[in-house]
Parts: structure tokens; sequence; C-alpha cells
């Protein structure tokens, strides 16, 4: 059924006036919606960038139906410098195109270095993903268990701290909405100090099965799922993740009380009860139509046409281990060796994003991609042609740019939360590519049926769909973007927001919430 928000601002305005106009909203994730730069002018001036990634500006845009303070880390040493020359660390922006304050959550470096590189990433995100074993650390245990308590502890306390101040200063009803696995902790002790407040928490990675969390000591885990059992919301990218959730909560929290109704799902701990919601993140498909007109990404689009082939693969990845970047090129590798007269016609454009270098893990995998890119290259490349080319940097219009060329897309994730690049894709594509898509990614459940779906861990069925997609007929190609298209336009970004505001007004309207009578009626 379609969505009454999908390509209509107009009823998601009026949703967000209903359930957000009497509210105060705050939003809490580690990474903000503004960053600062250390100035390169004579006055030295921090100058500000904003946030273009799809959560921040799916949440930017809440901004518009209520009073906004978005809580984060302060991440950059100007953002530091920012926030110490402000009052509460509180730094205002844009009144029409930013309508929110950021407050800045300053915490010392060797604390932000065990809660984000020692928890945070890579544990929670190597767990969460299926990649335990690539944590090769003779002395991981004791680590875990220090940088949980001298790290991730204080720092969700922090966030905690700094929320309750925003909670204290509000003089209308407080919503909060956390994000993702940085702040598992924060909203337990946000209940604590304020038991009336509405607390929902989005988490946008995968949760595995309990017998994965087994992996960590017991009482972490259990502290995972009471802090997130504070919420009266906890929402998920899948419906696999909910069910996992919910087991999880069930095997690992004494008196937990586990329903598994998928239409209403939820778990009481102690007289309190907390929906579990799957909503899958999207795009916003009409300012990615704005991105693609501006002048930038036509730049990137003639930059980029003289690397293309007859035939072109393109990846838009991080270089992170659960992309599954290597096994990517040996199934393009294994093309090759089956398919010679693909020599020379053929090329991979590999757009990779370098990413938390500070790990000693990924430092490892990004050395392991660029020796595969190198081995394929040496291999087979000849005068005039070289099958991969790689754009090795951080830049959204040339991956856009990148995407509108390609006629085949690979997304061979392990495991990926949703995974945008696969929806993004088929939205600027100009030329009705075929999307080779992992199952493993969250984004199968709505696009499988129009792309050609494998298993990540399968090289030579990646080998063949990528075969399979080179040579498909153009009227399947051309139905098959079609329908892309149309499943993503439907439940595009708009969609996503508006399930959170619901979840917030059904929460509000069971309460009883006096402000909320209006909307009850």
């Amino acid at each position: 059924m379609r969505s009454p928000y999908s390509n209509n601002p107009k009823n998601l305005g009026e949703l967000g006036q209903q359930v957000l106009a009497d509210k105060r909203l705050i939003l809490v994730s580690n990474r903000g919606p503004i960053e600062y730069r250390a100035g390169g002018g004579d006055d030295h001036e921090s100058q500000a960038c904003y946030g273009s990634g799809g959560v921040a500006v799916a949440l930017s845009a809440a901004a518009r139906y209520a009073p906004v303070t978005w809580v984060a880390s302060a991440m950059t040493d100007a953002d530091r410098q920012v926030a110490q020359r402000s009052e509460d660390n509180i730094i205002g922006g844009d009144s029409e195109e930013h309508p929110w304050r950021v407050r800045f959550v300053v915490v010392p470096d060797g604390v932000y270095e065990r809660y984000y590189n020692l928890v945070s990433n890579p544990v929670l995100w190597f767990l969460q993903h299926s990649l335990w074993k690539r944590l090769e650390r003779p002395s991981l245990w004791h680590d875990i268990q220090e940088a949980w308590e001298q790290g991730y502890v204080p720092v969700n306390r922090r966030f905690a701290e700094a929320v309750l101040a925003e909670l204290q200063m509000a003089d209308t009803a407080p919503c909060v909405m956390f994000h993702d696995y940085h702040l598992y902790l924060a909203p337990l002790y946000v209940r604590a100090q304020a038991p009336e407040a509405i607390l929902t928490h989005f988490i946008h990675i995968p949760w595995p099965p309990p017998e994965t969390w087994q992996q960590l000591p017991w009482d972490v885990t259990e502290d995972i799922c009471r802090g997130l059992l504070a919420n009266d919301v906890v929402g998920f990218q899948t419906a696999d993740s909910a069910h996992n959730f919910l087991a999880t909560c069930e095997r690992f929290v004494a008196g937990a009380e586990v329903r598994f109704d998928p239409d209403e799902a939820s778990i009481r701990l102690s007289g309190h009860l907390t929906k579990v919601r799957h909503h899958p993140i999207s795009v916003d498909v009409a300012e990615l139509g704005r991105r693609m007109a501006s002048p930038e990404v036509e730049a990137y689009r003639h930059k980029l046409a003289p690397l293309r082939g007859r035939y072109t693969i393109v990846r838009v990845d991080r270089v992170d281990p659960s992309k599954n970047i290597v096994a990517g090129f040996k199934a393009f590798d294994l093309l090759l060796q089956r398919h010679p007269e693909l020599i020379g016609q053929v090329k991979f454009l590999a757009l990779l994003v370098p990413s938390r270098t500070g790990i000693p893990e990924y430092r490892r995998y990004t050395e392991e991609v660029l020796t595969a890119i190198r081995d394929i290259n040496s291999r087979y490349q000849r005068a005039g042609w070289r099958p991969i080319e790689l754009l090795y940097e951080n830049s959204y219009p040339q991956a856009l740019a990148a995407m509108s060329l390609y006629d085949v897309l690979l997304v061979n994730s392990l495991a990926d939360g949703m995974n945008l690049v696969s929806k993004e894709g088929p939205i600027v594509n100009e030329r009705d590519g075929v999307l080779v898509l992992s199952r493993a990614a969250g984004s199968h459940a709505e696009l499988g049926e129009h792309a050609l779906s494998v298993d990540p861990t399968d090289i030579e069925g990646t080998a063949e769909a990528l075969a399979s997609a080179l040579s498909m007929p153009e009227a399947e190609r051309r139905a098959r973007a079609s329908r892309l298209r149309q499943t993503i336009g439907r439940n595009d970004l708009a969609v996503w927001l508006g399930n959170q505001l619901e979840d917030v007004r059904s929460v509000a309207l069971e309460r009883g919430v006096r402000s909320t009578a209006s909307v009850a009626r």
C-alpha cells in the first residue's frame, strides 16, 4: 500500500505539526549535522560544514515542525574550540535552512578513544555485522572490559547529562530521539531522571541473533539491552533485526516479558513497555534529483566519462570489512577469467572512501583491498586499458556522478543495516543499469525481487551474476530498473521520517499527554 507521506511533503508536514508542534525535539547521535574545520583565512575562524548523510538529512527535516536541539559529539579540534567559546556548548543553526541548535558533548581524548575506537568501533560494529573473527587482538577481553568501563559508559553518561540539561530548559513536552549503536546506555540514564520524557531509539545497523551477543561479557550485553529498554520505542531497519532484538532481551534480561507478535512486538520490564518496530530508511528522491542537476555533479560526470568502458561496473563503499570489497574484486577477476572476450571491454569504477583509519583492523583491510586492485590490474591491463579504476576519496557528488553511469552496480556486503547506495543508484542511474545485490543487505527485502541476488560469500555466484547483468537483454534491464525506481519512490525518506513521527504520536496518545488531545480528536 502506498504511504501517505511518500513524495507528499504536505501530508508529512501536517503529521509533523500535529505530533511535534507542542514539543521540544532532541535528536541524539554520535555525529551531528554540523562539523567545524579550522579556518584558512587570516582570521583563522572555524568554518562549519553541514552534514550530507542520510541520517542528518532525514532528521534535519524534523526541524521544520518543532524546536530542535541536536546533541552530538565534538568530533574535531575545531568543534571543541567552538564549543568552549559558546555557553553550554550550544551552537545555533541557520534559522531557515538549518533551524536547530547543536549541543556538543566534549570528553577527554582518551575517554573518547576508548568509547569510539575500542568499543563502538570495532567491537559493537564488528559483532553486529558478524565480523567478530576479524578482531585479532590478544588482549581483546581485557580491552573490552576496560574500554567499556572507562570509555563507553562515561561517554554515554555525558550524553545523558547533555540531554537532561536540554530537558530542564524545555518549556514544552520533551521528545528525545536517540540514534545508533554508540548510545545504547544513554536512554537508561535519561529515564532515571526524566521518567515522563518520550524516548525513542533507532538502530541503523543489523541486530544479530542472541547467540552472537554471547561473544561479549554477559553483563555488557545485559546492560545494552536494559539501556535500550528504557526507551518507549526501539526501531530497526528490518523485521529480522527486530525479531533478533526481542530474542536477545528474552535471553539476557531476567524478568523481561517479550511479545513476538510482528504487529504489536513489545517488551515489558519492571512495568515499562517498550515497543519494537522496523522502519527501513531510504533516500530523499527529490533531493537526489536536485543534486544531479547541479554543476558540481555534472563536472564529475564529464571527468568520469572517459574512464568508462563499453560496459561499466560501479561500486561505492567505505573501506570497511562489512562491505566485502575484496570478494567483489575476486568475483570480477573470475569474470575476466571465464569471459576473456570482456578484457578490454569492461571497466570497474571503484569509488572507495577511507574509513576509521585509526583502527588496526581497518588499516589491514585497506591494504587487502589495494593489493587486490593491484593484482588484477597487473594481470589484465594492456595498452590504453586497465580493468579497475580506483577513486579513493570522500566525494559524494563524484559518487552520484559515477552511479549515473553504471551498467551494473555491485553491492555484495556481508551485512548491512540497509545500504543506501543500493537505493541511490537506481534513482540517479541514466542507463537502465542492473543492481547486483547481496541477500545480506537490509535493502534486499525491498529490492531483491528486481535485482540479481547474490550470497556475499559465493564468489563464483557473484561472478555469474555480473556476467548475467552485462548480457541482460535491454527490455529486461529497462523493466527491472523501472520497478526499482518505483519501489524506492514509494518508500522514500519521507516515509521513514513519517514512521518515526507516528511512533511518537502513538506513545503520546497512550500516555494521555494533555498536549496531544487535539490529535486524539
